[in-house]
């Protein structure tokens, strides 16, 4: 299947495609995939999540799923690459991994049906949907800062085409510690209708990106941390977790809370621990 990256080969963004360890442009010439600087693979006009769909991470929740999916936006501004460092604003603490995988779109799409979506899909890369839940007792409803504030949008290491998403296995490390592995059968809506399912109402235009849900285990981490998300077949993406330079303004805004809504929420639904749980680590 091949796979295309996006690098800055000599000061300059180039389109590569892999050969084996190296990584090849249109011109000839050609870099080792671990020595190149990366960029996201794609660049979208839109990036747009889906809440539950993992039927392992709805039981964690003890929850039900509606009967049809819902979605958050995250902003282009929130675009980060294989390698990119990952912010946890100074002041939060609440800022958890969730391994995915990423639909990009080929052809625009509008109005069809689930059987067409396959079409207007370019292929697929591995996601990392970070969420600040600092900010989720005043964000809850858009889950705009919580899902989309600056580099919380990992995506790569390239994009893979002719890829089939049926039965491939979805794992997250931390410090190459397992701890998310699921499977895209365990989905409740497959990638063609997730696709159809948006494009009703809303133009997708090549490059638009579509995060498919995550299975359960999503977990805070911590500046330091190492955080992987592996797709069978779709490769893995590495990032790590920094302190940002500066702390959260406390002259303007909404500020970040600790409620035992942003505590549950953050260590998977723990909601019987309400108020007994045990410490835990900054």
């Amino acid at each position: 299947m091949p796979e295309y990256r996006r690098v800055l080969l000599d000061g300059a963004v180039t389109e590569t495609v892999r050969d084996g360890d190296d990584l090849v442009a249109a011109d000839g010439r050609r870099i080792g995939a671990d020595e190149a600087a990366h960029l996201p693979p794609v660049v979208p006009t839109k990036i747009i999540a889906v809440h539950l769909n993992h039927r392992s991470r709805v039981e964690e929740f003890r929850t039900r799923l509606p009967d049809a999916p819902t979605y958050f936006h995250k902003p282009t501004s929130s675009l980060n690459s294989h390698r990119g460092a990952v912010v946890r604003p100074e002041g939060c603490k609440w800022l958890n991994y969730e391994g995915e995988i990423a639909i990009v779109i080929g052809r625009t799409c509008r109005n069809i049906a689930p059987s067409e979506a396959g079409a207007h899909i370019a292929g697929y890369t591995v996601a990392n949907d970070f969420g600040l839940h600092d900010f989720r007792d005043t964000d809850a409803g858009s889950m705009l800062r919580v899902k989309g504030s600056d580099t919380l949008c990992p995506l790569g290491p390239g994009l893979v085409t002719g890829w089939d998403f049926r039965g491939k296995r979805l794992r997250t490390y931390v410090n190459g510690e397992v701890v998310q592995d699921g499977n895209t059968d365990e989905m409740t809506w497959d990638m063609h209708y997730l696709v159809a399912d948006i494009a009703r109402t809303i133009t997708l235009f090549p490059g638009d990106v579509l995060l498919s849900g995550t299975p359960a285990g999503s977990r805070p981490v911590r500046p330091g941390d190492v955080v992987e998300v592996e797709a069978e077949g779709l490769g893995r993406l590495t990032n790590h977790v920094v302190t940002g330079p500066v702390p959260i303004r406390s002259d303007v805004g909404a500020q970040p809370t600790e409620s035992e809504e942003v505590r549950s929420t953050a260590l998977g639904g723990d909601w019987e621990f309400r108020g007994v749980r045990p410490p835990r680590r900054s």
